[in-house]
């Protein structure tokens, strides 16, 4: 498969993306300022930008075992957290001011009781996250969001003004627009930019300050606007599923012949596909429909799969793809039911699927080629 330049603002944002404390951090703490830790994008990072924090996403990266972690998690735990706290007790997450976590699921649930017996940062903050979409939940997640503004204002010494709050969301929002930009891009024949180069991108997003990365994909959407593309592929492919912030992982696949064009997972498309009200009277409660109500959702909202079906299937029509992966982490229970639903779903539309589950950290390389390789076969690929 013929591959496209990587360009200089590419060649950063994948830097950043295969480190934790990457230079930006290090500038950001260096002029005095302060950052907050979260894991799952149910968690209101323009609130941290609102308060003058940093938002910045735990993840796993570097983590080769999980030999400190293990004393606090089982082996039946997902190695997702279990990578990610193994991180945080080698140090390598010394540069948070704070943390705010929710009950994502049972397994992160778990990070928060760890983080606070250890008194890992001096704020640490636990959210309950509302599992359906209608009104009463919507309520539910605003008075969530009041409880940490105060706790914020408290501990911070900051006060989040409405207008603040509607700076932020102006900030964030145009973040997303450009990223939806970028996947504008991928949905060309021969698309400027790949799967795995895609995904370095939306993660270093959850690793810079916001104004910063709207910078850095301002100047990548100029260096890519005629760039070669991306061709002689045997399939374009669609990425469903959890957390995957692993550029590699999608590099595997691609070696296959299978250019991976869009997605729907925790640190692609579902955090930017939809924009925050930017008009509404109360940004608090703008914020609580966005991230309860108006986003793509995973499988911990029990009242959505039909609404996240039918994004997936948009998505399937929109960006020409040939073929479905849906890869699950090991032990996530809630993506293990959904793959049993997709599964009947995608068997009803006739578009070939393939499941993969796997552990955080890439292993197994061998196996992948084989499966992809076995999957583009059967596809006539």
């Amino acid at each position: 498969m013929k591959t496209a330049a990587r360009t200089d603002t590419l060649q950063h944002l994948t830097a950043i993306t295969g480190t934790l404390e990457n230079d930006e951090v290090r500038q950001w703490k260096k002029e005095g300022g302060r950052v907050m830790g979260y894991l799952c994008s149910t968690i209101p990072e323009e609130m941290f930008t609102a308060a003058g924090l940093m938002p910045f996403r735990l993840r796993g990266t570097g983590s080769t075992s999980t030999e400190k972690a293990d004393v606090y998690f089982s082996s039946i735990n997902c190695s997702f957290p279990r990578h990610c706290f193994n991180q945080v007790l080698r140090g390598e997450y010394a540069f948070l001011d704070g943390l705010v976590l929710g009950n994502s699921c049972d397994n992160v649930r778990r990070i928060y009781d760890h983080w606070t017996r250890q008194k890992i940062t001096p704020f640490v903050h636990f959210m309950s996250l509302p599992r359906r979409t209608e009104a009463a939940q919507v309520a539910w997640y605003h008075h969530e969001l009041l409880t940490l503004k105060a706790r914020m204002e408290a501990h911070f010494g900051v006060t989040l003004t409405d207008d603040r709050l509607r700076e932020a969301i102006r900030v964030h929002n145009k973040s997303r627009r450009l990223q939806r930009e970028l996947y504008d891009l991928r949905k060309a024949k021969a698309p400027p930019i790949s799967g795995a180069q895609s995904l370095a991108v939306t993660v270093a997003g959850t690793a810079l300050p916001k104004a910063q990365f709207n910078t850095h994909l301002t100047a990548l959407l100029n260096d890519l606007s005629d760039a070669p593309g991306h061709s002689g592929h045997r399939a374009r492919l669609m990425l469903l599923g959890g957390i995957l912030d692993d550029p590699a992982y999608l590099e595997v696949i691609e070696e296959r012949g299978g250019l991976i064009v869009a997605d729907s997972t925790c640190f692609g498309s579902r955090l930017f596909w939809q924009d925050v009200d930017e008009e509404a009277d109360d940004p608090l409660m703008a914020l609580a429909r966005y991230y309860v109500a108006d986003r793509p959702t995973c499988p911990r909202v029990f009242d959505a799969y039909e609404g996240r079906a039918a994004y997936v299937k948009k998505m399937i029509e929109d960006f020409a793809v040939d073929g479905v992966i849906l890869e699950r982490l090991l032990f996530c229970d809630s993506w293990g039911w959904e793959q049993y639903r997709f599964e009947r779903t995608f068997r009803e539309w006739g578009v070939p699927l393939l499941m993969l589950d796997r552990e955080y950290t890439l292993g197994g390389q061998g196996q992948l080629r084989t499966r992809v390789q076995a999957f583009l076969e059967r596809m006539g690929r």
